[in-house]
């Protein structure tokens, strides 16, 4: 008669059960409410920064942009430059985007995780793959606050690996968020727009800070503000 033989969690097959489950219930419960307590607890001397955050609440992408005019302006100016507008997060999209990574396989449209301005997650995410997969890749979030009004965060991920205050898997940005931010400028002037100032975010410029991944990054705290041309 067969008899069920228990596994030992100190075993092999036990860890390779055990583990994974730990490393998911760390990364995606336990770390990122301690550290977004953590946050709360210093957002007293930060409420004049203008940034995008983690749906924990913890500090993510610096806001860096903010662009005047229509959503089909926004399309034309970045898709006539080779750019794609991001897929929404789903479990499709996660496994494509993990397979493009592992596999070095193109995914122009890979999805970019949600981060949140004024509560809200952006409204659209435009990528551009800097070699044969989503590991590497410029991208932009844009938020709409108002009509024809919108914020947006440029970075670059420069590679994908593990969350330093949470653990989970991420990509991280590089550490020049200005040459993302002038890279977006550069596209919206060639379909014909213009630079019409510069605004202060609130992050104090000219030294290190942090995202919500713990990917350091510096900036000198400027958003750069575009009105947005037909792009005919």
């Amino acid at each position: 008669m067969f008899k069920f033989k228990p596994v030992s969690l100190l075993s092999l097959p036990g860890l390779v059960i055990v583990l994974p489950a730990l490393w998911y219930a760390i990364a995606y419960g336990g770390l990122p409410r301690l550290w977004s307590h953590h946050e709360h607890k210093l957002q007293h001397g930060r409420h004049n920064e203008i940034a995008s955050f983690t749906s924990q609440g913890i500090p993510a992408d610096p806001v860096n942009l903010e662009l005047h005019g229509d959503a089909g302006a926004i399309d034309c100016a970045l898709t006539r430059a080779g750019w794609t507008r991001a897929d929404p997060v789903s479990v499709w999209s996660g496994l494509k985007i993990g397979g493009s990574v592992l596999l070095h396989r193109s995914y122009p449209q890979a999805p970019v995780s949600p981060l949140y301005v004024e509560d809200r997650a952006q409204d659209v995410a435009y990528q551009l793959d800097e070699g044969k997969s989503a590991d590497k890749r410029h991208h932009v979030r844009f938020w709409q606050v108002r009509p024809n009004d919108w914020l947006g965060a440029a970075t670059f991920d420069r590679g994908v690996g593990f969350s330093l205050f949470t653990l989970q898997i991420t990509h991280h940005i590089g550490a020049d968020v200005d040459a993302e931010r002038e890279r977006i400028s550069a596209l919206v002037l060639a379909s014909g727009g213009r630079v019409a100032g510069t605004v202060a975010s609130g992050i104090p410029g000219n030294r290190w800070h942090r995202n919500g991944g713990g990917d350091k990054f510096r900036t000198d705290g400027g958003i750069r503000v575009l009105d947005l041309g037909r792009c005919g």
